[in-house]
């Protein structure tokens, strides 16, 4: 009996081999894709392993949750995107906002963003942040002295965006980062997506008036496939990342390691994709710019846009997004019926991505500030379709609306 036993344990059952099968393949393999690793159980070799690792420096993997060899690449990759030293991954843009918020912000805090911030980051301080005790205001992003004058003893955070959704206004980058940096106790998060770590460099502005954290929605650009929720914070101080890090542990904010990939593979084809926008989103602009149907055409890099001067000391590049404002003689349900015309634009939120979108929206219903136009704007995503084919469909859409308001 001996002997059988001694051959069992030699030969486990098949159910118990499959599980527990002694192969490893040999290490040294290499290819242009990094390696998928997906894990929520992590191995430890031994007791002490397990007591010792420590997830926060990447020096080794305790749970799924904290990064795995695909994370910490993607990671370690978006740092260099952004010009900063530390990023946390999250499930998406808004989920890198809800992070940063609850990282920094306690009762008693006050947040201030600006008048065209992303809509879901308002509605955040409005519902989430009111209920938890922390207050927010609304300041004017293209006027530093409305933001020198919002900031009270109470003020821990100021989230800025360039440029502004939606209606695309370039802030006053360099003039709202010496208000903040007047006062020490503030920390300054912007929302770089638009920019995608490739219009100018967050940590590096001139004058040393670098933010604080950068995020970024990994969703838009870096995917470019539209098929993809992720989000990112990037910070070059080692104590706020650490902040960062324990607040998306506590909330528990993983992400997927095939989502990963995607981003991963989308990374290298970045810089040319963000190129191909830009050209033809200028294109499309200065086509609109000749339409009598639009008072006016919003996009950072036309003079005459808001905050253009502000775009042109820092910028480059402007990104693949445009609004265009209608003539007021233009009704609501005219407009939408443009967008209704449309067959290569679709209908559709986000951006980025390689099919061109369009959204119309009320801007008088989303901005506290005055807003100089009475007619509706919609905003458009251009992708990397021909733009001569993006203008011929504008030019259809703009003849049909003309056709049903006869």
């Amino acid at each position: 009996m001996a002997a059988a036993d001694d051959d069992q344990a030699a030969a486990p059952r098949p159910d118990t081999g499959l599980i527990h099968h002694p192969y490893r393949p040999p290490a040294g393999f290499d290819s242009p894709a990094p390696g998928v690793y997906k894990a929520s159980t992590v191995i430890f070799p031994n007791v002490a392993a397990l007591r010792s690792r420590n997830w926060k420096n990447k020096t080794g993997y305790t749970y799924g949750l904290h990064g795995t060899p695909t994370t910490f690449v993607l990671e370690e990759r978006l740092a260099t995107l952004e010009g900063g030293r530390y990023v946390q991954l999250a499930p998406s843009g808004l989920a890198a906002i809800a992070m940063v918020n609850a990282a920094l912000l306690k009762q008693g805090d006050e947040v201030l963003l600006p008048d065209n911030v992303y809509g879901p980051n308002l509605e955040f301080a409005r519902s989430q942040l009111a209920a938890w005790g922390i207050t927010h205001k609304l300041y004017d992003p293209l006027d530093a002295g409305s933001l020198e004058r919002a900031i009270g003893r109470d003020t821990r955070l100021v989230w800025l965006e360039a440029a502004g959704s939606v209606t695309l206004e370039f802030p006053d980058l360099l003039g709202l980062m010496r208000v903040i940096r007047r006062h020490p106790q503030v920390v300054a998060a912007l929302d770089n997506t638009w920019g995608a770590g490739l219009a100018f460099k967050p940590f590096d502005l001139p004058g040393g008036l670098g933010v604080d954290l950068s995020l970024h929605a990994l969703t838009k650009y870096p995917s470019g496939g539209g098929d993809v929720l992720m989000g990112s914070v990037t910070a070059v101080d080692e104590a706020l990342h650490l902040k960062i890090q324990l607040a998306h542990m506590r909330l528990g904010f993983g992400v997927g390691a095939n989502d990963v990939e995607l981003v991963l593979r989308g990374l290298p084809s970045l810089a040319l994709r963000y190129a191909a926008h830009d050209r033809a989103t200028r294109a499309l602009a200065a086509w609109w710019q000749q339409r009598p149907e639009a008072v006016q055409v919003l996009h950072p890099a036309l003079p005459g846009s808001p905050g253009h001067e502000h775009w042109a000391a820092l910028c480059t590049s402007a990104a693949g997004l445009l609004s265009i404002v209608f003539d007021a003689r233009w009704t609501p349900a005219q407009v939408d019926a443009f967008v209704d015309a449309l067959k290569l634009f679709k209908i559709g939120y986000s951006w980025g991505g390689p099919m061109s979108l369009a959204v119309p929206y009320e801007i008088r219903k989303m901005r506290s500030l005055p807003w100089p136009h009475a007619g509706t704007l919609v905003r458009l995503c251009v992708g990397l379709e021909a733009v001569e084919d993006l203008i011929a469909d504008c030019e259809q859409a703009l003849a049909a609306m003309a056709a049903g308001a006869s």
